[in-house]
């Protein structure tokens, strides 16, 4: 699938989403302006049209498309939004992402907020893009394409946008929440250690209390650990910064009875080589929780005749 096929069927979230959506976007507005926009309502005549582009100040992958259009129909239902550019597309500096047509005033108050995600999440799907394109290429050992996937480290409140803005970047999800699949961590392992059970056994006790269509994931940090893992049977293992040693060590020790996923000291220097060591998922904290905004803009003009003019949000 090509980046543009790619990102075409990520430019609508499901109608089940949208509901979440719509309550972020209200939020935003909400903070942003919890009595009204004092600037825009003591400046601009209430009968002032304009239209507005948001429009690419830099290159990178686009994402938030639907909480953008939001951010202006939920200020007022009567703006028109046209998007141009769906989540995934590639921008470019002066590309038009949106147009909006309608009420000056309701454009401005919207503003803001539509910046705000779009810049948070085409970041998201910038940095994702380049994750993606330096592991291209990559094998696991069964052979299959390396997979790289987010965290739960994302923005409180924000989560489902970001990992769509990852998906859109061409990356894949982790587990969206903790109610999606058992991970037995560090420290859920130091608490059952201390129930006087050893690792296999503890880890096949969890296993036989949750429903069989669950995913069960356990993390390791040590080699000397996945013997007693392996035996338990659980369905992925992580291994937990790892060197790159003992990654290409721990894969050849499963040798296909888990996926294999690497996680911990990933950046974009060594991404690439923690792919070819044979693991089947990389798991990345730094696509949600370090990715800086894009600058994208909205550039206003006033009809002519309506009054008024308008310049950037601050």
């Amino acid at each position: 699938m090509s980046h543009e096929q790619h990102s075409r069927a990520h430019d609508d979230l499901s109608g089940a989403t949208l509901a979440a959506v719509t309550a972020i976007v209200d939020r935003a507005l909400d903070e942003d302006a919890p009595w009204g926009d004092a600037s825009s309502e003591a400046a601009i005549p209430a009968s002032a049209t304009a239209t507005a582009r948001i429009v690419s100040r830099v290159d990178g992958v686009f994402a938030g498309g639907l909480p953008l259009e939001l951010s202006f129909t939920r200020v007022d239902p009567t703006l028109v939004v046209e998007r141009h550019l769906a989540d995934g597309d590639p921008l470019t500096p002066g590309a038009v992402v949106a147009t909006i047509t309608g009420s000056a005033r309701s454009i401005l108050r919207g503003e803001r907020v539509a910046l705000n995600l779009a810049q948070r999440l085409s970041g998201v799907a910038t940095l994702t893009r380049r994750y993606v394109d330096a592991v291209a290429g990559a094998a696991s050992a069964s052979g299959s394409p390396v997979r790289l996937v987010d965290t739960r480290k994302t923005t409180p409140g924000l989560r489902v946008l970001e990992k769509a803005a990852v998906s859109a970047g061409g990356g894949h999800n982790h587990r969206f929440s903790l109610s999606d699949a058992v991970m037995l961590k560090d420290n859920h392992l130091a608490v059952l250690r201390e129930q006087s059970l050893d690792l296999t056994g503890a880890i096949r006790a969890v296993r036989a209390r949750i429903p069989h269509t669950m995913h069960l994931e356990v993390e390791v940090d040590r080699l000397d650990q996945l013997e007693a893992v392996i035996a338990a049977e659980p369905d992925t293992i992580m291994l937990d910064n790892f060197s790159l040693d003992d990654l290409r060590a721990g894969v050849a020790l499963i040798a296909g009875r888990a996926i294999v996923e690497a996680s911990g000291g990933v950046s974009l220097d060594t991404v690439r080589a923690i792919a070819e060591t044979g693991v089947d998922v990389i798991s990345v904290g730094a696509l949600t929780h370090s990715a800086p905004a894009l600058d994208l803009g909205l550039d206003i003009v006033i009809t002519p005749g309506s009054g008024g003019a308008a310049g950037g949000a601050r």
